[in-house]
Order: C-alpha cells, then structure tokens, then sequence
C-alpha cells in the first residue's frame, strides 16, 4: 500500500524544519491513518485519515493498493467510526470536535457508501434533508431529516439492514427507539420503544432487541430485558437498588447466553453470563486491577464476545475458552509481536482474514492482514511511518500509594540515555477527569517532553476510569481535595524513589490536568517550579452555574461529581492565585466550548493581580486543543522554552 496515494488525495505534504533540540514535526504530524477495516469478502480496505481539522475516509482494493474511493467533509466533521454493512456498502457515522481535545459529538447521521461512489448518501440524520446546502457532496434522502441515529448495530448474515437507535432532534425529554434500517433506502421500522429516558438499545444475533439501558434525570442507570420483539420489558437491574451498573456487551452465538459487564462493591468489574432462559448468572472474567477495555469478538460474521482485553500496566487479553480459535490466534499473534499489544480490528465473513492492528509504548502502531490459515502476516501500513521506536522513550507500568493507603497505578516516562535518578520531572495529569484514565501507549505529550530531557510521571489518580466502580466515585466532589493529593503524594513518591531532583518539578496537563496543575502549585506552592495549563477550567463556580443552565442531567452530575456552593471557591485555582510562587504558562482557544477561554483569561488576570508570572499563548480560532500544525508547532516551543527556564538546565544554577 502506497501512503502517497492517499497524500495525493487528502494530505498536503510540507518539508518543515527541524529544531536542534526535538524535532517537533516529527510528533505533531498527523497519524496517516487512523483506522482500518478490511471487506467482508478481503478484496478491499477502508481506512480514516486524519486532516487537519477534520478526518476523511479511503477505500482502496486490495489487491493493488489503489484508492478505489475518497471524501472529506467540512471544517470540524469527523468520520467517526465506519462498518462494512456488505462487501461493496460502508456504514459512516458523524462526529464534530471544536479542538484536539474535544470529546467527538455525534451529529446523528448514518452515511452509505458504495465501492464506486465519490460521495456518501445520508440515509438518517439532518443532512439527509439538507444535502450539498451542508458544505459537503452529500446526497439526500428526506425521510431519514428528522430524526438523529444515537447509535447502530449491525446484524450478523444481514447484508441489507442495521438496527439503529434514533431520537427526534428536538425531542428535549430524550425518550429513544430502536428501528430496523435498510441500508440502501435508510427507510425504518420501528421494532422497540425504550422503558426508560435515554435507553441504548442491544441486539441479539439475529438482529432481535433484547436489552434496554438508560436513566431518568438521576442519571442511574436502569437495564431492561425482552425475549423478542413482542414481548413486554422486564427491569433486571436498577443502580439505585443494587448499588451498581450492568452494561450488555453481546450474546452467544446460539442467542440464549447474554454477557454482561458487571460493576463490583469494590474492585474491577467483572464479565459475567446470563442465561436469558433460567435467569442463572456466573462471572466469566476478572481482572485482579482493571475494567474490560475492548471485547473481543469471533471471527467471521458472529459478534459473539470471547475475550477482553484489559489495560492496565501493560495491556493483556483473557479469554472465555484459552483454548478457543480466537485465544489461539491472539496467542500466535502476541508471540510474533512480543514487544506491542494487538488487537483484531475486523475479519472477513469466513474468517480466514484478520485485520490486525498493533501498537506500544514507544511504536504508534501499524496494520497487518493476517491469514488464519496460512499463519502469515503481511504488512498494511503504519500511523506514523516516519517515527522510530527504537529512539522513543520507554513507558514504564508503577504503582504507589496515596497517604490515606489507596493504592494508585500509572506511568513513568524515562527520557533516552538519561538514567533514572534525580531527573528533572513533569507531572502530567489526564484530562476528563471521571472515567478517563491513562494507559500504556505512545502519548505525544509525554514523548515530546522525554525528547527534551524530562522524565513524565502519569498517575491515575481516584476518580480515573479503568479501576472498577467504587474508586472512580472516590473522585466525586474531590476537586482540589483528594483527588489532589493523589497527584501530591505521587510527586513525593518519586521524589522518595529518587527519580525526581526536588528542585526541578513542574505540573503541567490540558483540559482537567491544566486545573490540577494550576490547583497544585496553588495547594503545593513549594514542591513545584512550575505549572503549565492548557485549555484549561480554573473557575469552578462559573463552571458549575454554566453547566447547571445546559440541562438536568448535567445539573445533576455537576452537583454529585463537581459540587455546588461556596465551597468551590476554595477549590478554584483562579481564586486561590494568592498562593502561587512560581511561574504559569497557560494557553487556550477562543472557539473553545468545554473550557472558555474566559476562564484562562480570568486565571491570567488572578494571577498578574498577585505579582505571579504568567506567560500566555491564545489562538481565537481554536477549540479544546489546538488543530493546525503552525499553532501546535508555536505552542509546543512555548511549552519547551518555559520547561527550559524552570527546570532545564537553563533553571540549574
């Protein structure tokens, strides 16, 4: 497969200059891909391709590598996940980002593409009334203008429908439904109507609904189970009764047993059956630290779970039968590529193609097809073609207690060549907060600051995802609080463990992480040199009071995760600027929704107000994160210069 094919198309190749310290565009150049698929019948691939401010898809045949297909949408339109629905149809689903960072929003549309066509068809979603008028060579097909698509399953030996889970858009009390779709006309018939507000609808096989999961405004999460379409919903389990959430992830392959992801008193969650028949339940699979990431499924048409892949420390994968074809295969596959984690994106029906991708901690990752038969691999094409894992850093798996004995699981990044003692350190934490978590992989961030010479500490902190129920609602209403010293105690961890030198530590991270960046050297104004906040929220009245107008649900969550009153106040970084020591780089987007930039504006004027030095970089035409290569390339040197004053050796005297 030829990538200049596709740069043809979509990319705009540009030879950049190179820094003499890190080589910047060597990192902030986008993946060439980021997914990929192979055909029910192997005979062609379909690949997402990043650009600049949106991400495009290919179609290519495989036999020759030529790009049979191609299309991009408008500024901010993402190709947010695809499906073969046949061998010559795509499915496409649509999701808008205002930034890097930005959580993808899905705008409700199901596209359809043909092997031959130039442009998809919206067959449901607003752009199937209004076409071309949409910036974009889509076409139309009106009776599908009404109604958003939340979400779409496929049915396995269907080569004509999907079931999709639609709401009308303006349908504020968000009551759903589940429709059987044809795929070539996008007409629907309705085959369930949702128990409760906000359901998620799950298929057996055969395309059947048998699962519903939603929540009134509490946001507690209720599941609901039928036989079959006619029959009538039977509540199985309610957060508020059983203190916990059970999520569908499929069923057998003879549609009698459903596999559940189960939440734990304490602990990970688990993966248990249900037989739908006799009601009886048993745990299948859990993990001693961490939550089911991926499923794993059959091979071949089947979706039937059989594995999970679970990632924590480094990622591994457990199977319901090790001795099953899928186990055997994963096995083959893990031996040959000892150093990554891999994954099987897509099979062909028969099941004797797999499309396999591949990443690790220091390699982004690349795509093979592997025959099941043969045993052979044979290469696709990777992310990023032009990075070198051997001259990346290593990412290494750590555990450590908090002061309270909560026990903390995260990563430490070495920089090359520099040991592992009395570095200069950079405290990164992830953004979200709740239910994100960081995981062994390559991250941009903390490769770019190895490069530079500092080592990167990422902890997951309470409230982070991945570790089971009970410690992710640790996290509720500890902004500041807990979920601080978390970060705190992880600081003074690798101080004791001699890895940092005390006198060269910095915070630094972006959405969240710039919060508890500016909120530690705020709450810590002698362990840290430094702090450096990137489309970050430092005000967290004006935070709570903006998302209470947005609607009740996220009235709700606000007040049990975030917190109300004045009790945020002492929380807040921007109102607590009188206790900062050191310097401050922060950065933001005007376009920026999930964190105005008025609240980096407010934190720059707190701090100027209390003598501190604040140093700012703000692009009014960004979002959550900035999306053009100059703007990341600017902001990047900025970030490395700060460092470098602070920390680096320019700091040491």
């Amino acid at each position: 497969m030829k990538h200049g094919m596709l740069v043809a198309i979509l990319l705009v190749s540009v030879a950049l200059p190179t820094r003499a310290q890190v080589n910047l565009d060597a990192f902030i150049k986008k993946n060439q891909f980021n997914d990929i698929k192979v055909s029910p019948d192997g005979q062609h691939l379909a690949a997402t391709v990043p650009l600049e401010d949106r991400t495009g898809l290919v179609i290519l045949r495989r036999s020759d590598s030529k790009v049979i297909s191609s299309f991009a949408m408008g500024k901010n339109n993402h190709v947010s996940n695809f499906d073969w629905a046949n061998k010559g149809r795509l499915l496409i689903r649509v999701a808008e980002k205002f930034g890097m960072l930005e959580e993808p929003m899905p705008t409700g549309e199901v596209l359809a593409m043909d092997l031959d066509e130039k442009a998809p068809f919206a067959l449901v979603g607003y752009r199937a009334a209004l076409g071309s008028s949409a910036g974009s060579r889509l076409g139309t097909s009106r009776n599908g203008a009404t109604v958003a698509a939340i979400a779409m399953e496929l049915i396995a030996g269907d080569e004509r429908n999907v079931v999709v889970t639609v709401s009308p858009y303006d349908d504020k009390e968000t009551w759903t439904r589940a429709d059987r779709m044809d795929v070539y006309n996008g007409r629907r018939t309705t085959v369930a109507r949702a128990p409760v507000k906000g359901s998620s609808f799950y298929t057996d096989n055969a395309g059947a609904v048998r699962f519903a999961e939603g929540s009134e405004y509490d946001n507690a999460s209720k599941l609901y189970y039928r036989a079959n379409d006619t029959a009538e919903w039977k509540l199985v389990n309610e957060e508020t009764s059983s203190g916990r959430v059970e999520s569908p992830v499929g069923f057998s392959a003879d549609n009698r047993i459903a596999y559940l992801q189960v939440e734990q008193a304490s602990g990970p969650d688990a993966i248990i059956s249900y037989d739908t028949t006799t009601g009886d339940r048993k745990e299948l699979l859990r993990d001693k630290f961490s939550d089911p990431t991926v499923v794993i499924r059959a091979f071949g048409s089947s979706e039937a779970p059989v594995g999970v892949l679970y990632m924590d420390g480094r990622p591994h994968t457990r199977f319901f039968d090790p001795q099953g074809p899928e186990a055997r295969v994963y096995r083959m596959l893990e031996a040959a590529f000892p150093e990554d984690v891999v994954v099987v994106t897509s099979t062909t029906d028969d099941g004797k193609l797999a499309l396999v991708s591949t990443f690790s901690d220091r390699d982004p990752g690349s795509f093979y097809l592997f025959d099941t038969e043969t045993k052979k691999a044979s290469y696709v094409q990777s992310r990023r073609s032009w990075v070198e894992p051997k001259n990346m850093a290593r990412v290494k798996p750590v555990e450590l207690k908090a002061r309270d004995g909560v026990v903390m699981r995260g990563y430490l990044t070495l920089p090359p060549g520099k040991g592992e003692r009395n570095l200069p350190l950079v405290i990164y934490p992830h953004g979200g907060p709740f239910g994100v978590f960081d995981y062994w992989t390559f991250d941009t961030d903390p490769q770019i600051l190895a490069a530079a010479g500092y080592a990167v500490l990422q902890v997951n902190y309470r409230g982070s995802g991945n570790y089971g129920r009970s410690f992710n609602q640790s996290g509720a209403q500890q902004w500041g609080l807990a979920m601080q010293d978390d970060l705190t105690d992880a600081t003074r961890w690798a101080i004791g463990q001699g890895i940092a030198d005390p006198e060269r530590i910095c915070m630094y991270g972006a959405s969240y992480g710039a919060y508890a960046s500016l909120m530690g050297v705020a709450k810590e104004p002698d362990l840290y040199k430094c702090a450096a906040g990137y489309v970050g929220v430092y005000d967290l009245v004006t935070l709570s009071a903006q998302d209470s107008r947005v609607s009740k649900r996220m009235d709700t969550f606000t007040s049990e995760w975030i917190g109300k009153g004045g009790g945020l106040a002492a929380v807040s970084p921007n109102r607590t600027a009188g206790r900062i020591k050191v310097p401050v780089f922060l950065a933001a987007g005007g376009e920026d929704e999930t964190a105005p930039i008025e609240q980096s504006e407010k934190m720059e004027a707190a701090l100027k107000a209390a003598g501190v030095p604040v140093e700012t970089l703000y692009y009014r035409t960004e979002g959550h994160g900035f999306y053009t290569v100059e703007h990341r390339r600017e902001y990047y040197t900025r970030l490395l210069a700060f460092l470098e004053r602070n920390i680096g050796q320019a700091a040491v005297k």
